[in-house]
């Protein structure tokens, strides 16, 4: 494979706060990369080097020549007023060219986008016009910020399924563990703890997870062995030993080399977490929310038919469904904060909601953090008593110095953390969190998975990584369409459920037209052999997919099981190829519809 790029030893800081220091990197083509760490590691600052927007502080970047890289940002920006396929057109170096316009228009119709305004879209539809303008420049190289924030689960899908095909190399950052398995043929972690800041696993991101316990495993043992040498290197000393021989010198000159050596160690094993826990109000009744049929239409359209809903202490609703399914609005109808059509919604007495929001709205980018979380005072109340809020903010893994910061120089994961803060200092037995996945990283993601088990109040959890809603959720709410075209929402007791659910209704439509086509095409004889084997397919083939279903739900459930994650990946890919092969014998038998014997 050819070598792409290849980055030497940079180095960048921001703020006066190092990033990352003599880092090295190549990518060659091919390759899907997956890049994470911890939220303010760097990595969005690393993609904006590799795709020339920034210069590093040193080091050397070289480019194949003639290298294509697009980069599509965690937030793109768009001209004002500007239309969709104008948006895309800002991709080409040439946009009045025709052929760059019919590549253009090519490009709406692959993605599926609609004409008019980029400002009247949602987020998820943003997101492709930026990918459909970088797709634009033909490039060798994708770079993807957090590709999937803001996407509904529908967009993922897609987006997975489009990566998996596509010509070029990728270098995606996320956190969404299903999505990194599924996009990735090397895992790539950038944190300042690991030898020489990076590591770099070759394999999908369960194969990584392997390397990176062996890795611990061996620098935890290293760091106990070394520790147990200096102790003893140390009494030595104290005994009051002389240097007067060059081997005692050489000795004592040890000591202070492995000190080090231990410090750095120490410093690579040592794990700094977010101190989550949410404040509760405290005894909570059995019944917090009820709903009794209610509905909402607008302009004439439902958007929410008749449902029935009761919420208590410990229940965790999961919401998935495309965007402008109705996940907003039913979460306004049972929060009181919008009149259902027809229904009633009960609330508990003193009944209190947290509200985790998504798009970060109420955050002041000038606004310091310490100000943030405190505006007036220096203490904060949490669990009953004061406590000084730079303390608070130590909790959230905030120093001293970025407390002063304004909120517009923090990350986007940093962005998430201090949010949780904020929320985290309103007792409450309700907690409603739309999409607090987004920019998280992985370890601050599990705490919340683990906090969000223990509060004894109810979540009402809108995401759209899978993975988190399987270990947060214990009831699905899934939004989608009716046979007739009409909105439903369906219960499921988990996410497995509801991707079986959710594929029957991406394959339906794909069933029906195949059987139109098989009714309407011209027969052929079939042998009586070719019969049989015809007539057993479609069960040998729901049998395979519905065994490759149960597979991909329990290698969600195994994410942290590296062995058996790497098992259940083989066997993954093997059931998809005898589905694959499968699907192409059907497809031949289906031309020859007539079998011996038929009166035709």
């Amino acid at each position: 494979m050819a070598i792409l790029v290849n980055a030497h030893e940079l180095s960048k800081s921001f703020a006066h706060r190092p990033l990352f220091e003599k880092l090295s990197l190549g990518i060659e083509s091919g390759e899907r990369i997956g890049l994470i760490g911890p939220n303010g590691a760097g990595k969005s600052t690393l993609l904006r080097i590799l795709s020339g927007e920034v210069a590093p502080d040193s080091g050397t970047l070289s480019l194949q020549r003639g290298l294509r890289v697009g980069h599509l940002q965690q937030v793109p920006a768009f001209s004002p007023g500007a239309t969709v396929e104008a948006s895309i057109l800002e991709g080409s170096e040439n946009p009045s060219d025709w052929e760059e316009i019919v590549y253009a228009q090519e490009l709406m119709a692959k993605l599926s986008l609609p004409e008019g305004a980029v400002d009247e879209l949602s987020g998820g539809w943003k997101k492709r016009v930026a990918l459909a303008r970088e797709l634009l420049k033909r490039p060798d190289l994708l770079l993807l910020d957090e590709p999937t924030n803001h996407l509904d689960v529908e967009s993922i899908l897609w987006l997975e399924e489009f990566l998996e095909r596509s010509p070029f190399a990728t270098l995606t950052i996320t956190h969404d563990r299903v999505f990194l398995q599924k996009v990735s043929n090397r895992i790539v972690e950038l944190d300042r703890r690991n030898p020489g800041g990076l590591l770099s696993v070759q394999g999908d991101y369960a194969t990584f997870l392997e390397r990176k316990d062996a890795l611990l495993a061996a620098q935890a043992s290293q760091e106990t062995k070394l520790r147990n040498t200096l102790r003893r290197e140390v009494e030595w000393l104290r005994r009051g030993a002389k240097a007067r021989t060059t081997k005692q010198e050489a000795r004592i000159q040890r000591v202070g080399e492995l000190g080090e050596t231990v410090a750095e160690l120490a410093y690579r094993n040592k794990v700094n977490t977010v101190q989550l826990d949410f404040q509760e109000m405290g005894r909570n009744p059995k019944k917090l929310i009820e709903a009794k049929g209610i509905s909402r239409s607008y302009d004439g359209n439902q958007v929410v038919h008749p449902f029935s809903l009761m919420v208590g202490p410990k229940s965790r609703l999961g919401l998935l469904g495309a965007n402008g399914s109705g996940k907003s609005t039913l979460l306004r109808l049972l929060l009181k904060l919008e009149e259902p059509d027809t229904g009633t919604v009960f609330h508990a007495d003193n009944l209190q909601v947290a509200y985790f929001e998504q798009n970060r709205d109420s955050l002041d980018p000038e606004r310091s953090v310490l100000k943030t979380v405190c505006p007036a005072g220096d203490q904060v109340e949490f669990a009953g008593r004061p406590l000084h809020v730079r303390s608070y903010l130590e909790r959230f893994l905030f120093t001293s110095n970025q407390a002063e910061m304004p909120v517009g120089k923090l990350s986007g994961g940093e962005q998430s953390r201090l949010l949780l803060a904020r929320l985290m200092l309103q007792p409450a037995n309700v907690l409603v969190l739309d999409e607090p996945t987004n920019d998280l990283d992985m370890t601050t993601l599990d705490l919340l998975e683990e906090v969000l088990k223990e509060f004894q109040g109810a979540v009402l959890l809108v995401s759209h990584d899978r993975y988190f809603l399987d270990q947060v959720a214990n009831q699905i709410l899934g939004f989608g369409l009716t046979a007739e075209g009409k909105r439903e929402i369906v219960t499921f007791a988990n996410v497995a459920q509801w991707e079986a659910w959710h594929e029957s209704q991406r394959t339906q439509p794909k069933k029906e037209k195949n059987k139109a086509e098989r009714e309407t095409s011209k027969p052929k004889k079939l042998s009586f052999k070719e019969q049989r084997e015809l007539d057993g397919m479609e069960g040998a083939i729901a049998k395979a997919e519905a065994r490759l279903k149960e597979l991909e739900q329990e290698s969600i459930r195994a994410a942290t099981q590296s062995g058996r994650l790497l098992e259940l990946t083989r066997e993954m890919s093997a059931l998809q190829a005898e589905i694959d092969r499968l699907f192409a014998r059907w497809t031949e038998l289906s031309k020859d519809t007539t079998s011996p014997g038929d009166p035709r």
